[in-house]
């Protein structure tokens, strides 16, 4: 999956999203609303990831995503 086809399903894979990364806050999926750079920033400040790291973790989990 590409980041636009997330983008435009972001209401649909937020479940997915709060599966894997489950420090995010229902307020933080609310605010990235399908926002890569907002996504990246999130994972930065709840996981403590630099930001290569979190841009693997989600191209990572970017090829798993079902919808």
């Amino acid at each position: 999956m590409n980041w636009d086809s997330l983008k435009g399903d972001w209401k649909i894979l937020k479940g997915q999203v709060r599966q894997k990364w489950g420090k995010l806050t229902d307020d933080d999926l609310e605010q990235i609303a399908g926002q890569r750079e907002e996504f990246l920033g999130r994972l930065q400040q709840r996981y403590g990831y630099k930001k290569d790291e979190a841009e693997q973790q989600v191209n990572d989990w970017l090829k798993t995503v079902n919808r």
